[in-house]
């Protein structure tokens, strides 16, 4: 019976899902900017019948069914923020069933699915056996820094007793978070002439004395750990001294203890060259918390019938690698919470991303068929 409503569902929406994301994916939604697509959202959401609709402060576009009814709540969350900066309606063409645009996949066909997902609980509410909360969420991407889904845990936490993120491409399952720290290392120092001020401190040489010492920690073995300064700028002209270079720096693992390994040799690299009087200034940038303490053969199996639900629809191979993404937050809190694509397509963060609409009935079908985990 309830294959033969999601089916249904499927068959009188599925054109419907792909007028909204043709929509949707025009509109620019930098993290933090991400104010357009909310109020787009909101208002498709109360066009459905979604009785409980509200944009909180963080710019989450939030859809309640039944969370004043049970204490514990199961949220289901996609993003509405892309990687790309644009202000202006974003360049999107179709080319038979491909639909290309920045950010089209990542995160947009899995935020039509997800809505689509809404507009199925309107109609079938009343078979609710908890509350469910869809999340249409802000500042996932980059520097972002889960802004989004951080409020929610913040407001709903100690309720949330399992999560879902529709994030990535169709084979994806991801229930390993990858943390990360991120930091801006700011180096000063007087600068000068390079000829007549000769045997100063150059800021650029400092930065490199410090890079190769980053480079230097032996990352923990517990837990696949890296780093990686993705940028170094600096200095002003060839014949000058440098007075400031910045560099930015990132630590990366899938265990929350290796995380604190890696910020103590950090800490100690940049407190080794202040105690040298080098003028050294820290920020952080963004920090992803990696897991937490968890029941590890509940959420196994936990994850197995959120697999089932995807093999209804998917027969491809599962892609089950760790990944950083909203579900960061409720696994670092010992929460059972999946990363789930629903679509199928490439080239994610590229201006030249695409999507395969015929994926859409499919994906379409493993937000409901997960939904149905949770109605009676």
């Amino acid at each position: 019976m309830e294959r033969e409503r999601i089916d249904s569902f499927i068959q009188q929406h599925k054109e419907e899902a792909v007028l909204l994301l043709q929509e949707l994916g025009k509109i620019p939604a930098p993290s933090h900017q991400e104010d357009r697509r909310a109020a787009f959202c909101k208002k498709w959401f109360e066009e459905k019948g979604c009785r409980e609709v509200w944009i909180d402060e963080a710019k989450n576009v939030i859809c309640a069914f039944n969370c004043d009814q049970y204490e514990d709540m199961v949220v289901l969350m996609a993003h509405t923020d892309v990687v790309f900066d644009d202000r202006e309606e974003l360049p999107l063409r179709r080319q038979d069933n491909i639909l290309m645009a920045p950010g089209i996949g990542d995160d947009t066909a899995n935020l039509v699915n997800l809505m689509m997902g809404a507009a199925f609980l309107a109609e079938h509410q009343d078979q609710l056996a908890t509350g469910i909360m869809v999340v249409a969420n802000s500042c996932e991407e980059g520097l972002g820094n889960l802004k989004g889904c951080r409020e929610i845990f913040n407001q709903y936490g100690n309720r949330i007793r399992a999560f879902y993120s529709f994030d990535g491409y169709m084979s994806m399952c991801t229930s390993i978070p990858v943390g990360s720290h991120r930091y801006r290392i700011q180096v000063l120092a007087r600068g000068g002439h390079s000829y007549q001020d000769f045997g100063r401190d150059n800021a650029i040489h400092i930065a490199a004395q410090i890079i190769d010492a980053l480079y230097r920690i032996s990352p923990p073995k517990a837990s696949v750990t890296t780093y990686n300064v993705g940028k170094i700028n600096g200095g002003t002209t060839v014949n000058s001294i440098a007075q400031e270079a910045v560099i930015l720096y990132e630590y990366r693992s899938g265990s929350e203890t290796c995380l604190q390994e890696m910020k103590e040799s950090f800490c100690a690299v940049i407190e080794k060259f202040r105690a040298q009087g080098k003028r050294v200034n820290v920020e952080i940038l963004g920090i992803r918390p990696g897991a937490g303490d968890i029941d590890r053969q509940a959420f196994q199996r936990w994850t197995a019938k959120n697999i089932a639900c995807i093999r209804e629809f998917y027969d491809g191979e599962l892609d089950q690698a760790p990944n950083s993404t909203d579900a960061n937050i409720p696994l670092s809190r010992g929460i059972p919470a999946n990363t789930i694509g629903t679509v199928k397509g490439g080239g994610a963060h590229t201006r030249e991303e695409w999507v395969d609409l015929n994926s859409i009935p499919g994906g379409m079908g493993i937000v409901l068929r997960i939904l149905e985990l949770y109605m009676n």
